[in-house]
């Protein structure tokens, strides 16, 4: 891994005042890479900016796929290479159209690029995340912070979920003063627990978060293995499914649902969730699948300090109605997708490491023992500038 020269990142980016930041996210759902601008001084919210979103294609997304859970070799250099390539030509598009678009705006500051998730073991093994952050700094002549989950495992923390600070973030900018929940449904699920009436989110138990659970991924596996479909389209293979109780109480007495948070999950650790629903029909084998996961958000949110004012949904889940109507049922809460409130649940996630990028740059902490169980307050991220790099 290639890491800058410390005077160099010092003299790109500003040290003051607010940054316009461009951050990009690949989720574990392998759908494609989200890219969205951020205006952040890293603490505040000044406003948000353009957005785009690039689908992997079918013969990248099946590369993709076979390195999943792989720590090296052929196919984790080969899907790092795909994740750059895809990333690089979305990034110079909105660099592009922004420029053209704003000839009296500043140009983007600083890129905060997650990359690709194929593993995350961090009890174990740790955590990769494929993709090139150096390279994209030189390619697209701007600083690139990268990187951003193995500085929280290396002292003891989950590196994961790394949004909660943007989630905090973002309760200030609503303007809320009671706790609330942000509830992510991409590949995996997980819940941030704010509660704004701190001043910080580094502050001792300003937030809680950790994975709830699989999400859209064990559905989409089966959608497409069953029925050649990328997802459940607005749950309509769920709907006229009939929920298997059996596999869902066996679902439940897993070991991790046991365990206090802050914890994380890699998008395959419960792969054999699919072996429990193997003899029941498409449509009830999709609707065990999603009951499964409300069911697995409802067991987490017992971990919460208090009751949250409403639950705001975001990813990809969100648009499935079957599973909101369960999370509605199961939730002593409101349950909205984050749209309610006027915030975009397609491009969060890329708008957090926007938002993390300038705290890497102004050398703030991104998560905290709240966050990720990390033993003291954190800032992840190698910076990487063109030309800078050693």
């Amino acid at each position: 891994m290639t890491r800058s020269n410390p005077s160099a990142r010092l003299s790109a980016i500003p040290k003051t005042g607010v940054l316009r930041a461009l951050g990009t996210m690949s989720g574990t759902s392998l759908d494609g890479v989200d890219v969205a601008i951020v205006e952040t001084d890293g603490v505040a919210i000044h406003g948000f900016g353009t957005s785009a979103y690039r689908a992997y294609e079918p013969v990248e997304r099946a590369q993709l796929a076979a390195a999943l859970g792989q720590w090296q070799g052929p196919q984790v250099e080969a899907a790092g290479e795909i994740v750059t390539r895809a990333h690089a030509a979305l990034l110079a598009q909105v660099l592009a159209e922004d420029a053209e678009a704003g000839a009296d705006q500043r140009a983007v500051d600083v890129i905060g690029f997650h990359g690709q998730t194929l593993a995350h073991a961090p009890r174990t093994q740790g955590t990769l995340q494929v993709g090139d952050g150096a390279a994209l700094a030189v390619e697209l002549d701007t600083p690139v912070v990268w990187d951003f989950r193995s500085d929280d495992v290396r002292l003891g923390g989950e590196g994961a979920p790394l949004a909660p600070f943007f989630h905090f973030a973002c309760a200030k900018y609503l303007k809320r003063d009671k706790p609330l929940c942000f509830l992510n449904l991409g590949g995996v699920g997980n819940l941030t627990y704010v509660d704004p009436r701190f001043e910080a989110a580094e502050d001792s138990g300003a937030l809680l978060a950790f994975d709830t659970g699989p999400a859209n991924a064990p559905i989409n596996d089966l959608v497409q293995a069953r029925c050649g479909q990328m997802m459940d389209e607005g749950g309509a293979i769920a709907r006229g499914g009939v929920v298997e109780t059996g596999a869902l109480e066996l679902f439940l007495a897993e070991p991790y649902f046991a365990r206090m948070p802050p914890k994380s999950l890699d998008r395959n650790d419960f792969a054999e969730m699919i072996t429990l629903v193997s003899e029941l029909t498409d449509s009830d084998a999709t609707a065990t699948l999603t009951a499964m996961c409300a069911a697995a958000v409802a067991q987490g949110m017992e971990h919460c300090p208090e009751p949250p004012e409403v639950v705001l949904v975001t990813g990809g889940g969100r648009h499935n109605p079957v599973l909101m109507e369960m999370l509605r049922v199961s939730l002593d809460c409101p349950v909205a997708p984050i749209e309610s409130v006027g915030l975009d649940g397609d491009m969060l996630e890329a708008q957090a490491f926007a938002h993390l990028a300038v705290r890497v740059a102004r050398g703030l902490p991104t998560s905290c023992p709240g966050t990720t169980g990390v033993r003291a307050c954190v800032g992840g991220g190698v910076v990487s500038v063109p030309g800078g790099e050693e």
